[in-house]
């Protein structure tokens, strides 16, 4: 039986270090498997705390725990299965005696670099391995910290940004509606540049890191996932409504941001359609449309089309990334933003865009 633990032991430390590897080192949009199982343990955790709260802002309070939770208990996984691996090895040496001792033996070694009590060549040579690899894992853990956390920053500076072009919670005819409001129009084509530049880093990065889809913005109300799904309802919309100036910017946007969300999905293993049919069924309805078309031209958007002309376009648009946006939001609990889809854990309707008040004393202001 002891050799038997001994292959054993082999075999865990093998595919331990495999997880580490592919988590931590390994530049690729392929899922670490092990990592992302307990990421999704650790939520389901955290999502059956958040039911206990009430209101939505409650709920992002206790969710924002997701993220940094999963890196710790990852951490406390990753050193659990050394501890058992490394214990399996010491067990037919000799000495200790038992596997309960072996396993002591070796979280020993593990957490006192190599200073465990050993006698022979067998158990010394497990102790120093043992605590080399301790020292490895939690050195590339405290060396993956920044590479995190300056994704994130970086992610997040577009997301805020984005507060005084959207609204909270973001909403992609608010984004046109408010260019158009007060004069800034000329700025778009830029602003989907950035965004297809911000769509690339963020499919590269939370492929590579999954556990960065479930950070959380600073603000209750802002979400990278209801803020690109803006972005990209507001460059459709513009493609639809005015196709022949419309900035080319726009369609690169989208090109880049429903690739973006695929790869995320193909990560995350959230179903999705790779190439849908233009006509294929849409969650957002015809009159939903319609309705925002007429509050833009309400505000003098330059349209070329009427609404029911470029709901063809705009459908052929989001069809691309609808379900996919509409599970990342539903997978993260983003805020129930219009246009973003159900949640599961959310039971309020969706919010409207929150617009500031109008100071100006002749009443006729700009947002």
């Amino acid at each position: 039986m002891e050799w038997i633990g001994f292959g054993l032991g082999v075999a865990l430390l093998v595919v331990t270090f495999a997880s580490v590897l592919d988590a931590l080192v390994v530049p690729r949009g392929s899922p670490a498997r092990f990592a992302l199982t307990v990421t999704r343990g650790a939520g389901v955790v955290v999502r059956g705390l958040a039911r206990l709260f009430r209101s939505y802002e409650a709920r992002d309070r206790v969710l924002v725990l997701h993220g940094p939770l999963s890196l710790l208990l990852v951490l406390i996984a990753w050193l659990g299965l050394l501890v058992l691996a490394f214990g399996l090895l010491a067990w037919p040496l000799g000495e200790p005696h038992g596997l309960a001792e072996s396993i002591r033996f070796s979280g020993s070694s593990l957490f006192t670099l190599g200073f465990a009590p050993a006698s022979g060549p067998g158990p010394t040579t497990v102790a120093f391995l043992a605590a080399g690899s301790g020292m490895v894992v939690i050195a590339l853990q405290i060396a993956y910290l920044p590479t995190i956390y300056g994704a994130f920053n970086r992610r997040e500076t577009l997301v805020t940004l984005l507060e005084s072009r959207a609204g909270v919670p973001a909403w992609g005819p608010e984004l046109l509606w408010r260019h158009q409001r007060v004069g800034i129009f000329d700025s778009l084509p830029a602003l989907y540049a950035q965004w297809e530049t911000w769509a690339a880093d963020v499919a590269e990065t939370h492929a590579t890191y999954p556990v960065l889809v479930y950070f959380r913005s600073p603000h209750p109300l802002r979400s990278w996932v209801t803020s690109l799904l803006a972005v990209l309802d507001a460059a459709a919309l513009h493609l639809a409504l005015a196709p022949s100036t419309a900035p080319s910017e726009a369609r690169l946007c989208l090109r880049m941001g429903f690739t973006s969300v695929r790869d995320l999905a193909r990560v995350l293993g959230i179903p999705h359609d790779g190439d849908p049919a233009p006509d294929a069924p849409l969650a957002l309805t015809a009159a939903e449309f319609v309705e925002a078309v007429e509050v833009l031209r309400d505000i003098g958007f330059p349209a070329e089309r009427s609404a029911e002309a470029a709901w063809a376009d705009f459908r052929g648009w989001r069809v691309n990334y609808e379900s996919v946006v509409h599970a990342l939001g539903d997978l993260v609990t983003a805020p129930p933003a219009l246009w973003s889809g159900p949640r599961r854990l959310v039971n309020e309707a969706p919010m409207p865009v929150r617009r500031p008040v109008d100071r100006r004393p002749d009443g006729a202001g700009n947002p």
